[in-house]
């Protein structure tokens, strides 16, 4: 069998890159959460509204893609390395859910996510590179952040879009999950400027992605 090169690395992180951003949404492995559960009737500004934090959503999987990738491309341990690319197999569940939430809603997936992609995986090949357990403490801070606000959405969902709430109450769920295996594997902390640098980061990103 022939051994893989660097090459071989760099063009599988280019073909996932192409898929995730470009490509029809992977179809996951589990169901959506959302089931049979009944859709409702939106006025205009709640269907916006939904549509737009689902959204926001969807690019946040996009990202998380792109994060777990450049920490795996840059682990220092298989074992490590495998734990990131397993993560990011899990979190494809989301990306797939969010995309038939947003067509449901007669909405799309934000016009930038190349861009985002293309800087949350530098972040992470970053944080792969200062050493495993900080990759790690970078995996807690950032899926206690996502847990955060996705629980904030299940407050801010339109009345009656139970579809949305029970993909995002998943989502949160599966997140925390994550964070938890992170400081199992020994993340270390993540320092609280660099948190919330990371936090005012991602409500810039919040707050285009709503809209575009």
């Amino acid at each position: 069998m022939r051994q893989k090169t660097l090459y071989d690395g760099w063009l599988t992180n280019i073909d996932q890159a192409l898929r995730v951003v470009l490509g029809p949404p992977p179809g996951g492995t589990a169901p959506s959460p959302a089931g049979d559960t009944p859709d409702v009737e939106f006025d205009e500004d709640q269907r916006r509204h939904a549509a737009g934090l689902m959204r926001i959503n969807h690019t946040g999987e996009v990202c998380a893609q792109a994060l777990y990738a450049g920490q795996a491309a840059a682990a220092r341990t298989s074992k490590v390395r495998t734990e990131m690319e397993q993560a990011a197999r899990e979190e494809e569940d989301h990306l797939a859910w969010c995309a038939e939430r947003l067509e449901e809603l007669g909405s799309r997936p934000s016009l930038l996510n190349p861009l985002w992609y293309a800087g949350s995986f530098s972040i992470g090949a970053a944080a792969g590179l200062a050493g495993d357990r900080w990759s790690l403490g970078f995996v807690e801070a950032t899926e206690r952040q996502v847990e955060a606000h996705l629980n904030d959405h299940l407050d801010t969902l339109p009345p009656g879009d139970e579809r949305s709430r029970a993909i995002v109450a998943q989502m949160a769920e599966d997140e925390a999950r994550h964070a938890d295996m992170a400081v199992e594997h020994g993340a270390r902390t993540v320092p609280a400027p660099v948190q919330q640098l990371m936090a005012f980061t991602a409500g810039v990103m919040k707050a285009i992605v709503y809209r575009v």
